[in-house]
Parts: C-alpha cells; sequence; structure tokens
C-alpha cells in the first residue's frame, strides 16, 4: 500500500477535525440521544408516551400539513436530524448506509460535497412527502396527522450522488471481484419505490426517499455542467467557522514591506526541490480530504510519489 493510501484512509477517522463525515453522524446520533433521555424522563415521571409525541417530537418533525406547517416551519430543517427514541434500528440502519456511501464520496470528492448533498437530499425529501399528501387523495385521510422524521432522504442522495460520481465503484471484492456499486444503488432505489404500496405507516418515508434519490441525481448532474451548489453553502459554513477566530481569512493586518516592493517577478530565479518532510505531506493529505485528489499541483503529486517510494525502500 502506498504512503499516501496508508495515510490518507488513516485519517478518515474520529480524531479527525475536518472528518464531515464523522461530523454528520456524530450530529444525528448526538440529538438522537438527547431526545432519548428527553424520552427516559417523561416515561419515569409517568408521562404518556402522547405527551412527549405532542409536547416535544411534534415540533421537530415535518407535518404533511401545509396549515400545520406554517406555524413551524423550521421543521423543514430539523426533521431530517430527527430519529423517534423507540426506533432505535432506524437510526442506527440510516448511519450505517450514510457511513458506506459517505465513505466513499468522501474519498472521492473531498470534505466539501458531503453535507450539502445530504441538506439538499433532506429537503427534498421533506416536498415531496408534503406534496404527496396534499396532492394525492388516496393519501388526504392521514393529512392532518401525518409527520415526517428520519435522515433516509439525505442518505438517499448522498447514495445517488456517490453512484452517479463512480458507478462501477466495487464494493464486497472477495464475491468474484466485487459487486459494482451502481447494482446496489439500483435495487435500493427500486425496492423503496415498489414497497410504496404496501408499507401504509411509512409511506410518506419511501417517498421522501425516492425526492432524496432525485436531488442526488440533480446535484451530480449539475456539478458536471458547472453548477456547484454546494459552494454558497460551504462558504456560509466557513463564515461561521470564523466569525468569531481572531486569525480568520481577510482580516485586515499590517502591511508587509517584503511583499508590497520587492519580490514581484512571477518567473522563479532556480528549480528548486522541496524536502519531503511530515509537516508537508500532512499538509498535502489535508488538501486531499478538503477537495480531492484531483486538486493536487504537479509538485504536491510528485511529493507524494517521492514519500511513497521512500516508504517502500
Amino acid at each position: 500500500m502506498s504512503y499516501y493510501e496508508k495515510n490518507y484512509r488513516r485519517r478518515l477517522t474520529i480524531g479527525h477535525e475536518n472528518n464531515a463525515l464523522i461530523t454528520l453522524i456524530a450530529i444525528n446520533l448526538t440529538v438522537y440521544v438527547i431526545f432519548a433521555f428527553i424520552r427516559v424522563f417523561y416515561f419515569f415521571s409517568g408521562i404518556p408516551a402522547a405527551e412527549y409525541n405532542k409536547d416535544i417530537l411534534n415540533w421537530f418533525t415535518l407535518p404533511a400539513s401545509f396549515d400545520v406547517f406554517l406555524t413551524r416551519p423550521w421543521t423543514i430543517l430539523t426533521h431530517f436530524f430527527m430519529h423517534d427514541p423507540v426506533n432505535v434500528w432506524h437510526v442506527f440502519g440510516n448511519m450505517l448506509w450514510l457511513w458506506a456511501f459517505g465513505y466513499i464520496m468522501h474519498d472521492l470528492t473531498g470534505n466539501k460535497k458531503l453535507v450539502p448533498i445530504f441538506i439538499y437530499g433532506g429537503l427534498a425529501g421533506g416536498i415531496f412527502f408534503m406534496g404527496a399528501f396534499n396532492l394525492f387523495s388516496v393519501l388526504k385521510p392521514e393529512l392532518p396527522v401525518a409527520t415526517a422524521l428520519g435522515a433516509s432522504a439525505g442518505v438517499m442522495a448522498v447514495a445517488v450522488a456517490t453512484t452517479m460520481i463512480s458507478p462501477d465503484y466495487r464494493i464486497f471484492p472477495m464475491l468474484n471481484g466485487g459487486i459494482p456499486l451502481w447494482v446496489l444503488t439500483v435495487l435500493f432505489v427500486i425496492i423503496d419505490f415498489a414497497t410504496i404500496p404496501y408499507t401504509n405507516e411509512n409511506t410518506g418515508g419511501h417517498i421522501a426517499h425516492i425526492g432524496g434519490a432525485i436531488m442526488g441525481f440533480i446535484f451530480i448532474f449539475l456539478l458536471r455542467r458547472g453548477y456547484d451548489w454546494s459552494e454558497w453553502m460551504n462558504n456560509f459554513f466557513e463564515w461561521v467557522k470564523n466569525l468569531f477566530n481572531p486569525d480568520r481569512p481577510g482580516r485586515k493586518k499590517g502591511k508587509v514591506i517584503r511583499d508590497e516592493y520587492f519580490y514581484k517577478k512571477t518567473k522563479q530565479p532556480y528549480t528548486k526541490t522541496p524536502n519531503i518532510t511530515q509537516q508537508r505531506i500532512d499538509e498535502i493529505l489535508d488538501k486531499i480530504n478538503q477537495k480531492g485528489y484531483q486538486f493536487l499541483t504537479d509538485e504536491e503529486r510528485e511529493l507524494l510519489k517521492r514519500a511513497s517510494e521512500k516508504e517502500d525502500l
């Protein structure tokens, strides 16, 4: 295994501060644990579960009724970070699929696409959910009480987007060379769509999944044509991150005389071969983690290659 593979894969861990995948999973699990503790408190206080749903859960889940939604519009964002504390397998399954597809996406595109695709997928799932209950007469009897929650639509968006980026990516290589990623995703989507009439308790959820899948497809389709829907969101995240950072980019500082009056030549007077240091290699690996391997300069790729050869000696 090359130096790049050993170090880059090692960095996709809980300890990596800029790992969007770990952050996303941690947020979902933290929210689940918080509301599970609240549910336990209600239980030991002798308060019925219906009261917990009315007092707490319903204020964060997405209502199918548009009139109810107008009284709590924030639920279009909060519902795809919520999971019912009673159904632990729901959150476990969603996080397992998010890890499986998110790890591949993180490996292929870096750190900037995963969270925006997940959020866009959750939003699309919510819109499809509300639209279905308000447009289809067969679902209208449940309109006043139907609600949506869970990360499934966002996970579906990540799955479809990852598959579009690399449809021939092989999983389970021990099975005759591996199964192409597109096969698993197509089966996933078809089963989800085909079971809509047979899952009375989660019909809206399956419809939301389809919305997430369509959004994942649209995101990558437009990205290939030069329209990056994640750019504004990443800029916003950076702005929030640097809001109270005294060393934030763009902060006005005193002028450096050397930069102001000297070194105006763009052509190097000589060619230098940079030394291989652990700090420099870590910086390159961080760049891969943030943007992807394809954004490395020729010099940075040469450094990784030399580091790999040095490791093999």
